[in-house]
């Protein structure tokens, strides 16, 4: 497949995931900004109102924290639906596959791009740093986030096949792992002794530098590798799986 057809062909399958998800949904992608701005007021109102929670300049870290994260489970969160979602057309046509969660990944990040201003607005608005490390830090962060996203997308959408109760067990898996990455509470909150086991989180050494980036101007190296890291790895896993599984596709949907 020439590169001109791969892009065609991308083009294609994003347009359709886009009419797909946003079908008889009035505000379209708007959504993908005010969601996470919902979010981020009720748990300013339980957290910061309520529970008295003692974190610094508190509506830019939810914003700059549930921003990213929000990117990171919508990707997550539809794998079960993205092989299992698109049956016939994978029953039809003879195409690589793997481009469909990459498509569904590419459609999130644009998402997650849209909503940057709205990022930035916030910045302004409490005072957050401005830095000339945005220039490098953002589409750092974007290229290690989409892939680590795109590679569980694979991966979960990939195993969904065989084993339809994973969307169970996903569901649960994603909000335990949202109360164990340092997405409404910092990071510093977390003990001394405990300290160490954040850059072996898959997912948490990413959300704090996003953080870090637009409340600081500053991103952390050995977040960002570690972060680099599960990136390789997970990719690598789900290229394994999708490669052992694939062929199987079209007789098991």
């Amino acid at each position: 497949m020439t590169p001109a057809h791969l892009y065609d062909l991308i083009y294609e399958l994003l347009k359709k995931e886009l009419k797909v998800r946003y079908k008889r949904l009035v505000l379209g992608y708007l959504w993908s900004i005010a969601s996470p701005l919902m979010y981020a007021g009720l748990y300013y109102l339980v957290f910061y109102k309520i529970l008295k929670v003692s974190t610094e300049n508190y509506p830019l870290f939810l914003v700059s924290s549930l921003f990213p994260w929000q990117w990171m489970t919508n990707t997550i969160m539809i794998a079960p639906s993205t092989y299992i979602g698109n049956a016939s057309l994978i029953k039809k046509t003879l195409f690589p596959r793997y481009l469909i969660p990459v498509v569904v990944a590419i459609q999130d990040a644009l998402h997650y791009l849209v909503s940057i201003p709205v990022i930035i607005l916030f910045v302004y608005i409490f005072h957050g740093t401005f830095s000339w490390h945005w220039i490098f830090g953002i589409p750092a962060l974007v290229v290690v986030q989409f892939t680590i996203a795109s590679s569980l997308n694979l991966l979960f959408a990939t195993l969904t096949v065989f084993f339809r109760d994973l969307e169970r067990f996903l569901q649960i898996g994603i909000m335990f792992l949202f109360y164990m990455t340092p997405v409404l509470y910092s990071e510093t909150k977390i003990p001394d002794n405990y300290q160490w086991l954040i850059i072996y989180h898959p997912i948490a050494p990413l959300i704090i530098n996003w953080r870090t980036l637009f409340m600081n101007g500053t991103i952390r190296g050995d977040y960002l590798i570690s972060s680099l890291a599960w990136g390789v790895l997970l990719l690598s896993l789900a290229q394994f799986a999708y490669r052992k599984l694939s062929w199987r596709f079209a007789e098991v949907l």
